[in-house]
């Protein structure tokens, strides 16, 4: 039977002090809801139903992305138990394996979900839940065991006695696997006969005990698994865990890291061996590096394709192609639709969008390069721009292979140089190129001699009569 995931992400997270659903706060760029789904995805959860009640529509767009998210609204918020009863009216019974995360839950590895599954199964539990042993366990259910070790049930930390507080340390993680059939036939037995009148899913374990049906649990092998996230410092204890998780493999599959901790790398980035990434960088989206290149320090590369062996140093790039040999940098743009082709340079203080610079071309430093074909071999000089926009619409510059562009030059969009052609410094051009000629568009110079000590000695004989 397919294996079914139930996130509850209704909260509204009022500790974070926000106007936006918890849920949709970014742990390593991604929203915190998308990490339990990317987890019970790939622990084999072929149905995932997603709870939203607060801020719905925006926990919706955040996972707009994933394939085949199935979402239940909680209008009302009245608890687990009660989310759970939205479910089952929303969709109906369901078969099979399934398992109970949370949206403020970021950390919980595939690994773990599953193995609650195979727990589940092999003992044809009614429900198995994930405990773990914090090293603080305050504010935690606990769980409570027969003389055998089996599990009894779970007391809560205001209920718990002093003997109970102080000598249990295994706890409720909120985390469960449950059989759906059985789950779907008794959730209505759950009685909010508490002081907030609220229908809470932990009530099932003492039902099911009730009942004569086989209930167990699975310690995590991590604590950490199970940090929830309820305010801003939360956040950030749990993006600390997953980027040391994340660096840490990386390492191990041969990327170098001079400081990890000063590296920020997001699930869905690939990077290859032997790249080093220098401090201050962060890796973000569908970012892919190949093998052998340098980057950073102090670069953002989001959604970006980089090369082997490339030199990509203090630059920001977005949905950005670099081949292979490519250099960026320091203090380099690269915005959306720039594709830099083997052997090009994008040098310092360079910005380019939207634009291809072909093979072994340089734009070295202080131009900016927009909405331009760039054939291979040319040489953009310092301070250069292509003047794309006419205050209505954008334009094109086409430039021919092996193209010399003398610094200072504004190429007046839509312009077209042909291969060869030299440009000379300061000229604004404004008409096509042919292929092989010399541009030149500049005022003759002027040379006053002695112009430049006379009007110093005016300025003197100016001053000392002020005094």
């Amino acid at each position: 039977m397919p294996i079914n995931a139930i996130i509850l992400a209704a909260g509204e997270g009022t500790r974070m002090r926000s106007a936006h659903p918890k849920v949709c706060h970014k742990l390593l760029g991604k929203p915190l809801v998308w990490w339990p789904v990317h987890a019970a995805r790939t622990a084999g959860c072929e149905r995932i139903i997603v709870v939203v009640g607060h801020g719905a529509d925006e926990v919706r767009a955040a996972l707009a992305n994933e394939p085949d998210i199935e979402f239940v609204e909680q209008s009302e918020r009245r608890g687990t138990g009660h989310a759970i009863r939205c479910v089952r009216d929303a969709v109906g019974a369901f078969e099979g394996p399934t398992v109970v995360l949370y949206g403020d839950t970021p950390l919980v590895r595939p690994e773990t979900i599953a193995g609650l599954v195979d727990e589940t199964r092999a003992h044809h539990n009614a429900c198995t839940i994930l405990t773990f042993e914090p090293d603080d366990p305050s504010g935690y259910g606990r769980i409570l065991r027969d003389g055998d070790g089996g599990l009894q049930g779970i007391v809560e930390d205001k209920d718990c006695t002093p003997e109970q507080r102080d000598g249990l340390f295994e706890c409720n993680s909120g985390i469960y696997c449950f059989c759906g059939r059985r789950l779907t036939a008794n959730i209505d037995k759950i009685q909010a006969d508490n002081a907030q009148r609220e229908y809470y899913i932990t009530d099932m374990v003492g039902i099911y005990r009730d009942m004569g049906e086989p209930v167990s649990s699975l310690l995590a092998d991590d604590a950490d698994e199970l940090l929830g996230v309820n305010s801003r410092l939360q956040l950030a204890q749990a993006s600390y865990v997953m980027q040391d998780r994340i660096n840490a493999r990386l390492m191990d599959e041969g990327v170098t890291m001079l400081d990890p901790a000063l590296v920020w790398v997001g699930p869905e980035v690939s990077v290859g061996r032997d790249t080093e990434i220098l401090p201050l960088t962060m890796l973000w989206g569908e970012t892919s590096i190949g093998e052998g290149c340098t980057i950073g320090p102090n670069t953002r590369l989001t959604d970006t394709r980089v090369g082997n062996a490339c030199t990509v140093d203090e630059t920001v790039a977005q949905e950005a192609v670099l081949e292979n040999n490519v250099s960026c940098g320091p203090r380099a743009y690269l915005r959306p639709g720039t594709h830099l082709l083997d052997n090009a340079k994008a040098g310092t203080h360079v910005e380019i969008k939207n634009s291809t610079i072909g093979k072994g071309s340089k734009v070295p430093h202080l131009s900016y390069i927009g909405d331009t074909t760039m054939g291979s071999g040319v040489n953009i000089g310092a301070g250069s721009i292509t003047c794309n926009y006419d205050g209505v619409d954008k334009h094109r510059t086409t430039i021919g292979d092996d193209v010399f562009v003398g610094s200072d030059t504004m190429m007046v969009a839509p312009v077209s140089i042909g291969d060869g052609a030299l440009i000379g410094a300061s000229s604004c051009i404004t008409r096509d190129i042919p292929a092989g000629a010399l541009a030149l568009e500049r005022s003759e110079q002027r040379i006053v001699e002695g112009y430049a000590v006379e009007r110093l000695e005016r300025l003197k004989a100016r001053k000392k009569g002020k005094r």
